[in-house]
């Protein structure tokens, strides 16, 4: 009798067990997708200008809520690997041409130019001066998309391609690309002024390349001439703040740090 009402037992602790795992699968889900997470606006912050005032105007998407995709959306892990691997399918392939320039050092710099395929809608010659991330070039599929884009909303693009980062360009001097120099990318600048004298320009940077583009504006009165605007995108502004938050576990930080240094220490032992 005590073995009957033993065994008339165990499928209640079995479904307990398995609610147990099931409520455990789905607060892991919930919380690695961030699920929780509320939706609102962006945070804006500017001083009140005639600029300001037009971009919010010409740009309402600013002020808009944004509504992520369903279930996926609000995962910024998911979001960088989904768009890793569709961008690598479905990511466009825009034609430019490659122009070299040698540095005073013997470095040769390159940069990939591109042309627009319409007019642009003032009718005027504007150019997109980019700087991209850390380690990138031109041939990166957000580039690419970028480029693709602008291309087709009337932009010439000129995109520098990062000293050392192409594996099919060898280094011509002792040196690579860093955070702080900006010869390669005023050497661009200065080839597209004088070869477009009468093309405005839009500097465009993108993570490591916002900084480079700012320095650069910063350097001399005289790099800001012709410039419309400089549009920096997901800029670091504090290296040491950075460093310790990469240095961190929390939402998978010193895996990212990790992939980051492995690459940049495969550029340079690619030069070795």
């Amino acid at each position: 009798m005590s073995a009957m009402l033993e065994t008339s037992e165990l499928p209640a602790v079995f479904d307990g067990v398995k609610l147990a795992a099931v409520a455990a699968v789905l607060y892991v889900i919930v919380r690695c997708l961030n699920l929780k997470s509320p939706t609102a606006p962006p945070e804006l912050i500017y001083q009140d200008s005639a600029l300001a005032r037009f971009l919010l105007k010409s740009c309402p998407l600013l002020t808009k809520e944004y509504i992520p995709p369903l279930i996926w959306g609000k995962s910024g892990h998911i979001q960088t690997a989904l768009y890793g691997k569709m961008g690598r399918v479905r990511s466009p392939h825009p034609y430019g041409l490659r122009k070299y320039l040698t540095m005073p050092d013997g470095a040769t710099a390159t940069f990939d130019l591109f042309e627009p395929q319409s007019e642009h809608c003032t009718g005027e010659d504007v150019t997109m001066v980019i700087c991209p991330g850390i380690a990138n070039h031109s041939e990166k599929q957000y580039i690419r998309t970028f480029v693709d884009y602008a291309q087709k909303n009337g932009y010439r693009c000129a995109v520098l391609n990062h000293l050392g980062a192409l594996p099919n360009i060898e280094l011509t001097s002792p040196r690579m690309f860093t955070y702080g120099c900006t010869w390669e990318f005023s050497a661009m600048v200065n080839y597209i002024k004088k070869t477009y004298p009468q093309t405005q320009l839009v500097v465009v940077g993108f993570s490591l390349g916002g900084n480079i583009v700012c320095k650069y504006l910063g350097e001399s009165q005289a790099n800001q001439e012709r410039v419309l605007c400089c549009v920096s995108v997901c800029q670091g502004y504090s290296a040491l703040r950075a460093q310790e938050t990469f240095m961190q576990w929390d939402q998978c930080r010193r895996f990212y740090n990790f992939l980051m240094a492995d690459n940049m220490k495969k550029i340079i032992l690619s030069h070795r």
